[in-house]
């Protein structure tokens, strides 16, 4: 079993930057890939999947989604097994649930990964 917990969100304005952190504890067999999803409003009442951002496996490689055209940042930091996302230059079209997840292969897709935190809200106003 595996144990996510997201921090770091928040409501900032546009043009502002937030970094999210998620901590995993549990089967570290489990987390060699993580990643960042969003779902926004929209996307959770017409039931869409949520949207991939970036994936970065333990060993440092990482794969981006054009989710955020070079804006979001992922990082790990392997010994504490915690993953970043540094967000910049934020648009209110950003504003959404930004969830972590964690599994033992590689997936850009929401159910490539069997564990995921509970999410943090980003919301961004102008």
């Amino acid at each position: 079993q595996v144990q996510l917990v997201e921090s770091g969100g928040g409501s900032v304005q546009v043009g502002g930057s937030l970094r999210l952190s998620c901590v995993a504890s549990g089967d570290a067999d489990s987390t060699n890939y993580m990643g960042w999803f969003r779902q926004t409003p929209l996307a959770a009442r017409a039931g869409a999947a949520r949207a991939g951002i970036a994936i970065i496996r333990r060993n440092g490689d990482k794969w981006n989604v054009n989710t955020a055209q070079g804006r979001f940042i992922i990082s790990r930091d392997a010994a504490k097994n915690v993953i970043y996302l540094q967000m910049n230059d934020l648009i209110p079209e950003d504003t959404a649930m930004y969830y972590c997840a964690a599994g033992d292969s590689w997936s850009l897709a929401e159910k490539g990964y069997p564990y995921w935190g509970q999410g943090t809200q980003v919301t961004v106003s102008s």
